[in-house]
């Protein structure tokens, strides 16, 4: 299982990796190994209005259906449209071509507020 040392967690599995205004995020690998085959996503339109830990979309998997939540307030800026038709990507590459939305931060500080990788990694160890 990955772990990347230079994102920020949620409790609920989702990463969140800021670059100055903009904060790109999706699901964690051990969210994906969870869920197993993913199958859909349902994003947000451009310009949406997302507020931290609300629910921005659903993840469906052959196994379960979840919820996913936005580790940061502001407005959705762009869309991993290649999910539309390849949910599947997120299975194989949760961190990169995987990632889901992008958002335009309103408060950079909540970044701050969600778990750094050692405390990811400690969450996980509880389970």
């Amino acid at each position: 299982m990955i772990i990347k040392d230079d994102l920020r967690y949620t409790k609920e599995h989702e990463w969140v990796k800021l670059e100055k205004d903009i904060a790109a995020m999706g699901i964690t690998d051990y969210a994906q190994g969870e869920l197993g085959d993913i199958v859909f996503v349902e994003l947000p339109k451009v310009g949406t209005k997302v507020e931290q830990m609300k629910s921005f979309g659903v993840i469906e998997a052959v196994k379960a259906v979840s919820e996913l939540f936005s580790p940061v307030t502001g407005e959705v800026v762009e869309v991993n449209s290649k999910l539309e038709s390849e949910a599947g990507l997120i299975n194989k590459d949760p961190y990169g071509e995987g990632w889901i939305i992008k958002v335009k931060v309103k408060d950079q500080s909540e970044v701050n507020k969600l778990l750094s990788a050692e405390d990811y990694k400690k969450l996980l160890e509880q389970k």
